[in-house]
């Protein structure tokens, strides 16, 4: 059918209005965006092949969703429903898997499992599987917390990250801990190494040939740390321990600690060396909050690059290991970056605390 031979295709108001909308708006389908763009053109006048030239698509497309706009308006531009096997899944089934899982446990059990489940709504295990994906529900995931009852809760959280995030002049700032216990383990047959498509391997018993405590302070400026070794971490050791940082930083900064609630830290004979060294300053983490200490996050990457995975038969091959790894750390050391402010660790400890102490809990 030639042009001249075409039903004219007119536009209300708020038919132009709408398509417009879905040719701009960027949400919109690209499909239904190419059709109204379509529509438009052709309500502007302008021929079937002149269209498609326009918009780069075929002319046949082109005067499929001329005229079933003519037919049907604005709903013909949508899609049409796909062939396919009918959705054998209720609303009401889905409802009450989410329901189930969210509300009820199997008898017996702490969580429901797939097979469980869908045994007791009748459906399959993998259509359980889609709808827990679809509705983000994971039951056999658990998560712990501990809130911290610190009667100075809020004002600790605002001393320490304070220090992280705008530290005090002519001062340097240490994140102070210990890491008691460390064990020199070896295993008891030879780590086979890695080959391709091989991972390394080793046997899982082991021998223990004796423990040490590790002392760290992680210069949150710079990210270099200030290692000591010991038998045992008694208050006088922390005392050994502030010490050694006191000689090891320019006299001329005074020095900020940020530790733990430990009782060697509070200890009669650290008061007395901090009494005789006034540009001390202790500052202590809320109880339970061993997450706002940075150097805690030093002593995971210790753990996962050092001592997970090495091989130590004596306590001298212990302590050497981790004599290396705080020089070759100290070598490229970089600060971590804190970034959270006081108020908002403030506000999801609030906002976590209405949701435990709401009805359902």
């Amino acid at each position: 059918m030639s042009d001249n031979r075409l039903t004219p295709l007119v536009l209300s108001q708020a038919e132009r209005s709408t398509l417009e909308n879905w040719a701009k708006r960027r949400s919109t389908a690209q499909g239904l965006a190419t059709r109204a763009r379509i529509v438009l053109e052709c309500a502007d006048g302008r021929s079937i092949v002149a269209v498609a030239a326009r918009l780069g698509v075929a002319r046949n497309t082109v005067s499929r969703w001329r005229s079933r706009f003519l037919a049907r308006r604005l709903d013909g531009l949508s899609d049409e429903p796909r062939p396919g096997v009918p959705r054998s899944i209720s609303d009401a089934q889905v409802e009450e898997v989410v329901v189930r899982t969210l509300e009820e446990v199997p008898e017996g059990s702490t969580h429901w499992s797939k097979r469980e489940l869908a045994r007791q709504v009748g459906i399959s295990p993998t259509s359980v599987q889609r709808i827990w994906k679809a509705f983000g529900l994971q039951p056999w995931r658990t998560e712990d917390f501990k809130i911290s009852t610190d009667p100075l809760l809020i004002d600790k959280i605002r001393d320490v990250v304070g220090l992280y995030l705008a530290p005090p002049a002519n001062a340097v700032v240490f994140s102070v801990d210990e890491k008691p216990q460390i064990q020199a383990l070896s295993r008891t047959a030879p780590v086979l190494p890695m080959l391709p498509g091989v991972p390394e391997r080793r046997s899982h018993d082991y021998k223990r040939h004796g423990t040490i405590d590790l002392f760290a302070a992680l210069n949150t400026a710079t990210g270099q740390v200030i290692g000591k070794l010991s038998a045992r971490h008694s208050a006088e050791d922390f005392r050994d321990f502030l010490a050694e940082i006191d000689r090891r930083t320019d006299p001329a900064l005074d020095i900020h600690v940020i530790c733990d609630n430990l009782s060697a830290h509070k200890a009669p004979a650290v008061h007395r060396w901090l009494l005789d060294h006034p540009r001390f300053r202790l500052h202590f983490t809320p109880t339970y909050s061993s997450w706002i200490n940075q150097v805690e996050r030093w002593f995971a990457e210790l753990q996962r690059r050092c001592l997970q995975r090495g091989v130590f038969c004596s306590v001298d091959e212990l302590t050497t290991a981790l004599e290396n790894w705080i020089e070759v750390w100290n070598a490229h050391a970089r600060p971590f970056t804190w970034t959270a402010t006081a108020d908002q660790i403030i506000g999801r400890i609030c906002r976590y605390c209405s949701k435990i102490s709401g009805p359902a809990h």
